[in-house]
Parts: C-alpha cells; sequence; structure tokens
C-alpha cells in the first residue's frame, strides 16, 4: 500500500526571490529561513529496496566503485532480508533485498521494481526529531528506538513517512561504535573496488510527485521539517515543444539537505515525471545527484566501466562557450563525454545523468560537480529534456 501524508495548512512563501531567467525564481534568503527546531548533520545513508541485493552491490562495486564494508543476511541471524552497505567517500548506499516472496520489502520491489526506500538523515537526538515531525503532522514509520550492541554501544533510531513508500529515518551515532548498524558483520577482505573514481557526497535528492502534489510537499518540508524553498522553476523554464514539469527546491539551514520536488505539467504528450510515475506505480525518488570534483575524470571511468549516460545533441555545444563562458574544460572534452555546464551569478556548474539503471524507466544518477553554482543546471533543461524524450520515444512512452 502507498503511504501518503496530509496536506499541511497553508502555502509556501519565495522570501525575497530573485528572477535569473522567466519562470526560475530563487530565494537567496532561504538558508536563512530554514528553522532549526530539526537539526540535520546531513544524510546518513540512502537504503534501495531491490530484487537482488548481491548482485545489485557487484554493480554498484564494479561499476561506480563503491566499497561493500557490511552485510546482513540469514549468517547474521536476519531471516526475512540481505542487505550490503556500499561506501565510497561520504556516500554511503544500503541494498536490500527480499528473502522470502511475502512481505513489505517483495511488495515493494514487486510494485515498483528496484528503488530508494530510506533517505536517512544523521541526527543529535533521535527523539526530538521524531517528536517534532510527528507533532507537526508526519506520520510515525519507526518510534525510537535504542539497540544495545554491548561493546559497540547503543545505536539509535526513529524514523517518518513523507511521498509515496519513501520514509525518512534519523540516524543517531553517537553512541555506537560498529561497523553500520547492529545486526550487520563487517565486510574482512571486501572484493576490489572500480579504481578512478572520487564521488564524495550526496549532492541532492530529486522526487516525483503526481500533478497537483508539488505544493502539498513542498508545504510538508516547510511545516514539518523546517525546510525553506531555495528555487522555484515553472513549466515556461522546464519545457520542450512536447513535455513539461514544475520544480520546486527545498533546503535545511545548513544546506546539507536539499530535495528538489518535481511534478508533471500540462503538455503536448507524456512528461519524463509521467513516465516515472506511470512505470513506478507511486511518487518516489527519481534520482540521486552524487557531488564529484573530477567529473571528467569519474565520467571517463564510469563510462569504461559500463555505465551508460544520456547523449547531448552536438548543437548544444555549438552555443556552450558564449552562454557559460569558460568553466576549465574545453567545449570538445565536454561533448566527447556528454556532459553539461552551467552558469549562474554565483558561479558555474557541470553535470550528467544516467540513463536508468534497471529496465523500468525510473531511477538514475547524476553526476555534478559545482564551482560556487547552487542551482541545478537550469540552463540545460531544454536540451536534457529532449535527450530524455529521445529516449521516451525508443520506449514507445512519450
Amino acid at each position: 500500500m502507498t503511504d501518503t501524508v496530509a496536506k499541511p495548512a497553508g502555502a509556501g512563501t519565495l522570501g525575497t526571490p530573485s528572477a535569473n531567467q522567466a519562470g526560475a525564481r530563487i530565494n537567496k534568503d532561504a538558508f536563512a529561513e530554514a528553522e532549526d527546531f530539526l537539526p540535520l548533520d546531513g544524510i546518513d545513508h540512502v537504503e534501495f529496496w531491490v530484487g537482488n541485493a548481491r548482485q545489485a552491490s557487484a554493480y554498484f562495486r564494479a561499476l561506480w566503485g563503491f566499497t561493500p564494508i557490511a552485510f546482513s543476511g540469514l549468517e547474521t541471524k536476519v531471516r526475512d532480508r540481505a542487505s550490503y552497505v556500499m561506501r565510497q567517500h561520504d556516500i554511503t548506499i544500503v541494498l536490500t533485498a527480499p528473502l522470502t516472496p511475502d512481505g513489505e520489502i517483495a511488495e515493494h520491489v514487486r510494485a515498483h521494481g528496484d528503488g530508494v526506500r530510506d533517505i536517512a538523515f544523521r541526527v543529535p537526538d533521535v527523539y526530538a526529531s521524531w517528536r517534532e515531525t510527528t507533532a507537526r503532522g508526519a506520520r510515525s514509520a519507526i518510534e525510537p528506538t535504542e539497540t544495545d550492541a554491548g561493546e559497540d554501544g547503543t545505536f539509535r533510531r526513529s524514523a517518518v513517512w513523507t511521498y509515496g513508500d519513501v520514509r525518512h529515518s534519523f540516524i543517531d551515532r553517537s553512541s555506537y561504535h560498529g561497523v553500520f548498524a547492529p545486526g550487520y558483520r563487517a565486510v574482512k577482505k571486501p572484493a576490489a573496488a572500480a579504481q578512478g573514481l572520487s564521488l564524495l557526497e550526496v549532492d541532492h535528492c530529486v522526487g516525483n510527485v503526481a500533478l497537483g502534489d508539488m505544493n502539498t510537499f513542498v508545504d510538508f518540508y516547510r511545516d514539518v521539517f523546517g525546510f525553506a524553498q531555495l528555487i522555484h522553476y515553472d513549466d515556461k523554464v522546464i519545457h520542450t515543444d512536447y513535455s513539461a514539469l514544475m520544480s520546486k527546491v527545498m533546503t535545511n539551514g545548513n544546506g546539507r539537505v536539499k530535495f528538489p520536488i518535481n511534478e508533471p505539467a500540462t503538455g503536448k504528450k507524456k512528461s519524463q515525471i509521467q513516465e516515472f510515475l506511470d512505470w513506478y506505480h507511486a511518487p518516489g525518488v527519481q534520482h540521486v545527484a552524487l557531488r564529484t570534483e573530477d567529473i571528467v575524470g569519474t565520467v571517463r571511468r564510469l563510462r569504461d566501466n559500463g555505465v551508460e549516460f544520456l547523449g547531448m545533441p552536438h548543437a548544444y555545444y555549438e552555443s556552450l562557450a558564449d552562454r557559460v563562458g569558460d568553466v576549465g574544460v574545453p567545449i570538445d572534452v565536454l561533448e566527447e563525454l556528454g556532459i553539461e555546464a552551467d552558469r549562474d551569478e554565483e558561479g558555474f556548474l557541470l553535470q550528467i545523468f544516467t540513463r536508468p539503471i534497471q529496465d523500468r524507466p525510473t531511477f538514475f544518477f547524476e553526476i555534478i560537480e559545482r564551482h560556487g553554482s547552487r542551482g541545478f543546471g537550469v540552463g540545460n533543461f531544454k536540451a536534457l529534456f529532449e535527450a530524455i524524450e529521445i529516449e521516451q520515444e525508443r520506449r514507445g512512452n512519450l
């Protein structure tokens, strides 16, 4: 069953917006406006529920350079699931698969395919985090718990629901010294991970919701989590001749957690957001952006390893230098690799998007390198969406 939240009262505000182009509004005061009743120290981990965790872990190790650090399953006396914890720098991904045909994990995979179940936050107090969010309207997913892990200390956790079947866990590791969590054991001799990659941290996580629900969850993150709206992109910005969408970006006060929320907009044909909703069968996480300081080297290695990226037309690069100026990488190298560039008043960014990483046209990754810019590549949207529509047409879903 898909979990939802009630629509919070009130409408979001933009504070003091400034326009960088028609249809895009940036709130420079967002970080100051975000309330501090819910301190978040960043994203602790992202958990995917998948059909086969062992094979998924091999994919992330061999292609993406993640190292397996912990395992949970039959060998650790867990009978209903197997989980592999994968890490690269400050990015931790958990891959969990069902061991039986029944239960919530199997039902989740049958409904959605492989997808994000949990975006977990590091917090100083799981009790206060749970009390503050549930008091403001969030539905509880896991009440605050403490697990005594003996010499490894005490592990504390709670969780609440957000859009679709996605939840946010609150994790406190201040008194815990184990490998990941109770019930997991360390992987003592992990197989060698792919080399030459520099994926450093989760930059942002993007959620897709149904038409008319974007403001519901913008209000939810504002009222329940104390986030503020950083950017609003309307369908004047994010559109092609055939499809469009609208997006608002929510951020917490320290800027460590950024959540764009997308909804489809009316167009001549089906938008990529509606395609996601049709095949995921619920609102969910469309993509996770991973930050790097060497996008050229990282993309070269990922391509060599077999990761597939969206292509951009030659016409995009013909005018790129005039639009963004010097971004430290020759235009012909950007075109060779399919990397996009965008510049705003704060700086510039480089970004690229993978094709969906499973057979369903749902979840994908973004690789992003930032140089001052806190934006999301608004100048690339039209060309990017035209590239996505080519993929949709090939799938018969446009």
